[in-house]
């Protein structure tokens, strides 16, 4: 008999990629039987997944009634959350919701839950940046999940490579080049490139499937750490077109950002600088996990080779 895996955020970027990467798997397909939660079972992507045969429920995080219900004989858990500035929510409610689904788990007894999580920046930093919200809600979770002592792993995806596209973070001017612009130094910030939308749901495949090895572990999700100048001359290789990084006064950087959240975006680049993205976290054992399964990470080249049309 197959074990359920509830995915948190089935019909998003994180939940999807770990759903589509299940499926794909000749083992996990046949170890799990994938019960998708998402806010709206109406929804055209929710009716996806189900013609897929995928069991889709809806539950509401702020409801612990309705995640008892939703993890009923679940073994294992993906769990994403969103942050209060995503979802316009009250601030607090990122940690009120994690929280919620942690002690759901542990009341169902869940053998292995694996968080999307991410670095304290406000510790790791000594307190320097104190308002990058989005990350220390989600240590916070990840500290409450292992106060309950729930088998769990801890995957820490890195920098969006999709921020460069969907965000238009290349600007392209008039004469046809492309300009990265930022608050942190060409040489000096260490970007680990994450593509969220395929790797997810490697990184997870691989969690898995090395359950045993690493429970209780955080694992750092990128394929490279890449500074501003690096990103721009692959860009350059790849796209075939002149592009150049630029270094913006931080008032100036914050200028372009909406004024609820620019503090919050600019102390995250920041971190970048210092004391890192992951705090000077090693990429090497979350490398070392995909290719014992047989995976590898997306590189920023592969990625932008996939995406050449957006530059043609």
């Amino acid at each position: 008999m197959s074990n359920i895996l509830t995915v948190f955020g089935a019909t998003g970027i994180q939940g999807g990629s770990v759903i589509r990467a299940v499926l794909a798997d000749t083992e996990l397909s046949k170890t799990f039987k994938i019960r998708a939660v998402t806010r709206d079972v109406s929804s055209n992507s929710a009716q996806a997944l189900s013609k897929q045969g995928i069991e889709v429920v809806t539950a509401d995080m702020s409801s612990p009634a309705s995640l008892s219900k939703a993890l009923e004989g679940t073994h294992t858990i993906f769990l994403v959350t969103l942050p209060d500035f995503v979802t316009g929510a009250a601030l607090g409610t990122e940690f009120e919701h994690g929280k919620n689904v942690a002690d759901a788990a542990k009341a169902a007894g869940v053998q292995h839950l694996v968080f999307s999580s991410l670095i304290n920046v406000t510790e790791a930093s000594n307190g320097r940046l104190p308002h990058v919200a989005h990350f220390d809600r989600k240590a916070e979770v990840e500290n409450y999940i292992r106060s309950l002592g729930t088998p769990a792993t801890f995957i820490q995806p890195g920098y969006y490579m999709t921020n460069f596209t969907n965000l238009q973070l290349l600007r392209k001017g008039e004469d046809g080049s492309y300009t990265l612009a930022g608050p942190t130094s060409p040489t000096k910030a260490q970007l680990p490139l994450f593509f969220p939308d395929s790797d997810t749901g490697k990184y997870f495949v691989a969690v898995v499937k090395n359950r045993s090895k690493v429970l209780g572990k955080q694992i750092h999700a990128a394929a490279d750490y890449y500074t501003p100048t690096r990103i721009m001359v692959e860009f350059q290789e790849v796209a075939g077109k002149k592009g150049q990084y630029v270094q913006l006064d931080q008032e100036v950087y914050k200028s372009f950002l909406p004024p609820p959240i620019a503090q919050e975006i600019l102390e995250n680049e920041l971190l970048c600088e210092e004391p890192g993205f992951f705090a000077g976290g090693s990429l090497a054992e979350g490398h070392e996990l995909l290719a014992e399964v047989g995976l590898k990470p997306t590189t920023w080249k592969d990625f932008l080779e996939s995406k050449k049309e957006l530059f043609a």
